[in-house]
């Protein structure tokens, strides 16, 4: 157990809770239930990792970073790492049906409770009438060479990953929230898992801190979706529609948005927010045109 590291290509995942201010609000009185509910969420979390060989580096606070292929070999890290973030997702979408069941089970029970019985009004506020909230988490995949080992001071140190590749893995995370996709992938992870997995593609970002471009998509499923007829028509149309939207065809994208967001609603795939991005961006494209080398790249200044 000494310092220094090894330059290895890893897959490396970060997630987060989306809007864990307010969860950590309403237990304002109550750090113990906060710290109790934080150890399931992380705990499912953990699973969906570990069952895939993943390596979880650190916990911080809600968040979780994790990587593939370090320290033991996995020539298909990348396909390990998005199977466990479709767990990590389902895995997650059962853990809040699961408090919401619990929650309206013990409201029944405190309305069957006697009116005398002020212990049972106690539990009832203690328990029962504390807002339920869905946890959503963001997670952010990307694939690249990194440097891995111990790193820190000869006295206390980490096994753990550095390299620009991790940073970007941070920034996907982060943009997770505007897309209303689940999942994003970096481009080196999607041309992993392309043919495996069902993909969408979202974007070309220059994220935070960076100046090449990355082409980004969204994880939305496994094989089995992919190969639905519906999903190829959904990927088909988007991939369309990316296209005129390089070539600055407003008009085309326009056209194309609704018949997206339909299909991804059938589809269920969320991507809330994905139609009324572009449809803002059309907008503010229409009243100011790029310039006629405009390449689609989108800045963003959202961490």
């Amino acid at each position: 157990m000494t310092l220094g590291g090894e330059t290895r290509t890893l897959t490396l995942l970060f997630s987060d809770v989306r809007g864990f201010t307010a969860i950590a609000e309403d237990f304002k009185d109550d750090p113990k239930g906060l710290t109790t509910l934080m150890n399931q969420f992380l705990t499912i979390l953990s699973n969906g990792i570990l069952d895939y060989g993943g390596t979880i580096d650190k916990f911080m606070g809600d968040a979780v970073m994790a990587f593939w292929n370090a320290p033991l070999d996995n020539k298909d890290h990348a396909h390990a790492a998005c199977h466990a973030a479709l767990r990590m997702i389902s895995d997650v979408d059962k853990f809040n049906k699961r408090r919401t069941a619990e929650a309206r089970l013990a409201r029944m029970r405190a309305a069957r409770a006697e009116a005398g019985k002020e212990k049972q009004r106690r539990k009832k506020t203690e328990h029962s009438e504390r807002k339920v909230h869905t946890i959503n988490v963001g997670i952010g995949i990307n694939t690249g060479k990194c440097v891995v080992g111990n790193m820190g001071t000869s006295t206390r140190f980490d096994y753990t990953a550095l390299g620009d590749p991790v940073n970007v893995a941070s920034r996907l995370e982060g943009q997770s929230r505007y897309y209303g996709a689940s999942i994003i992938l970096g481009e080196n992870t999607a041309n992993e898992a392309m043919n495996d997995f069902a993909l969408l593609e979202l974007d070309t970002i220059r994220v935070v801190g960076k100046e090449l471009p990355e082409n980004i998509f969204a994880l939305v499923g496994d094989s089995t979706l992919r190969a639905d007829p519906m999903f190829q028509e959904a990927f088909e149309l988007n991939k369309a529609m990316h296209a005129a939207y390089r070539a600055q065809d407003w008009d085309a994208v326009s056209a194309a948005l609704p018949k997206i967001e339909d299909l991804f609603e059938k589809l269920k795939l969320g991507l809330n927010y994905y139609a009324a991005l572009y449809r803002g961006r059309v907008a503010e494209m229409r009243a100011e045109p790029p310039p006629p080398d405009w390449n689609g790249v989108f800045a963003s200044t959202k961490k």
